[in-house]
């Protein structure tokens, strides 16, 4: 075995599986009181409106989104000279899916240690890739915001600040000068986290392979193709719910609480996101039998569509990684 291999015991992999579900649980009782609170025949009958057709469009609008998004991983792991073909890296990404709801997210990281077992490469090297990923997904994320707020008919009074926070800290990550010096500055000032502000640099260094315009605007249309299409799946199911905000509108709702619950802190920005959605729906005249059943929908064709892909993908992308290992990285 490589000295990289970092597996999980089981039981952490039983603590993970307890947070998935605890986060679940919390989160569809928190929708169900809210149901119940509404008026359970109305939210049933709001349900009902959905049939097979309706659903396999959803899930197919969410599929736009990870396969989008995971070419765009393909293209900036081969920027970056790893020597995987686009199956590896699209199991890579959609696998590391089933980590979405850990703290923070870093339990995505896990596609950083199947790396190192079939490549050999450490952390450090492959650290970039998830800061491109993340400053590509929140360009994408503010551009949406930014124009879904000039061409809706209302507009929410924080999405401007919030556009403009996603745009930033992606401008941030991929200027790779820029991004060092900040980490630079950080410790001189502060004398603090000397160790992150050196992987930081390190990092900054290797953001250089993705600067090329091309790379960049290339990522940044995949991103927003993808994003859109699960914007417009929103759209599409208030629609069917009878609740027809307008494209831009619903749109707007949809990234603005999925950023919304991401700033929470929340894994998987569980809880934070599901509030925003249906009180920026409310706000926009949306009765409650119809914001929360929409709202769960949403989610679970989005999040939660997400997460049964990755814990679909995840044995196979753990036992391929291992076999690599065992066999010698090449």
């Amino acid at each position: 075995m490589s000295s990289t291999d970092t597996r999980p015991t089981s039981p952490r992999r039983l603590r993970d599986l307890a947070l998935l579900g605890g986060l679940f649980a919390l989160v569809i009782g928190g929708l169900v009181s809210l149901a119940a609170a509404t008026g359970w025949e109305e939210t049933l009958a709001q349900l009902t409106k959905l049939g097979p057709v309706q659903i396999a469009l959803l899930l197919g609008l969410s599929l736009v989104n990870y396969l989008f998004r995971g070419l765009r991983w393909h293209i900036f792991a081969t920027r970056l000279g790893l020597p995987l073909d686009f199956p590896a890296n699209l199991r890579h990404f959609l696998g590391g899916f089933a980590m979405s709801v850990t703290p923070g997210r870093v339990g995505e990281l896990i596609r950083m240690r199947w790396i190192a077992r079939e490549t050999g490469w450490a952390f450090e090297r492959t650290a970039p890739l998830v800061l491109i990923d993340r400053a590509s997904d929140l360009a994408a994320m503010g551009l949406i915001l930014g124009l879904s707020l000039a061409l809706a008919a209302g507009g929410i009074a924080l999405a401007l600040p919030v556009a403009v926070l996603a745009l930033t800290a992606a401008v941030i990550v991929t200027r790779p000068a820029l991004l060092a010096g900040l980490a630079t500055q950080f410790y001189r000032r502060t004398g603090r986290l000397p160790r992150l502000m050196t992987r930081i640099r390190r990092a900054a260094r290797s953001l250089r392979a993705f600067s090329h315009p091309q790379t960049l605007g290339f990522a940044a249309a995949l991103g927003f193709v993808g994003w859109l299409a699960e914007g417009y799946a929103f759209h599409l199911l208030l629609g069917w719910f009878g609740a027809d905000l307008g494209f831009w509108t619903a749109t707007m709702i949809f990234v603005f609480a999925t950023l919304a619950g991401g700033l929470t802190g929340a894994p998987g920005g569980v809880g934070g996101a599901e509030a925003a959605m249906v009180a920026l729906l409310y706000m926009d005249g949306v009765s409650p039998e119809i914001a929360v059943p929409a709202t769960a929908v949403i989610r679970v064709t989005t999040l939660w569509f997400a997460i049964i892909i990755g814990l679909t993908v995840l044995p196979h992308a753990e036992a391929k990684s291992t076999r690599t290992d065992s066999q010698g990285a090449p």
